[in-house]
């Protein structure tokens, strides 16, 4: 095997590097692209240094995928995506600010309410049953509440 790792040459890089074209295409990750970044530049780097060693080869490829996806990382920190509707996955973040109606006895600080179809626990002053509260804020699935007069 090492025999065929000696005979690396810029053209095997571009075909690695298509080939994870293909995969980012295909598959949900967002991965790939950066690996195939990465194998194109490695071939450019041959075109330059044709008697660069198999080992050599690889460290590059290696160094170049971390510093791709790195930059990529750091970009996107820098500017995250803008969505229209940002609680679109986060259900229990679409409740607040809405005022719903106590369905079993908020004591000692924990109860349930009723929210369109379904039932959710929420924390918040004591109160009876049927009693209106509003959702100031959603902890993972607990809802943060407070007494609406």
């Amino acid at each position: 095997m090492e025999a065929w790792l000696e005979q690396l040459q810029q053209w095997h890089w571009w075909i690695g590097a298509v080939v994870f074209l293909i995969l980012e295409v295909t598959t949900p990750a967002f991965f790939f692209l950066w690996l195939g970044i990465a194998a194109a530049m490695t071939g450019m780097l041959l075109l330059f240094f044709p008697d660069m060693g198999w080992k050599s080869q690889c460290m590059w490829f290696s160094g170049l995928a971390l510093v791709s996806i790195a930059f990529w990382r750091f970009f996107m920190r820098r500017h995250p995506t803008v969505s229209e509707l940002p609680v679109l996955n986060r259900r229990s973040s679409q409740y607040v600010g809405r005022v719903v109606v106590v369905s079993e006895a908020i004591v000692n600080g924990m109860g349930k309410v009723r929210v369109d179809d379904s039932t959710w626990k929420v924390q918040g002053p004591d109160c009876p049953a049927g009693a209106n509260v509003r959702v100031v804020a959603a902890l993972d699935a607990v809802l943060q509440v407070e007494l609406v007069n």
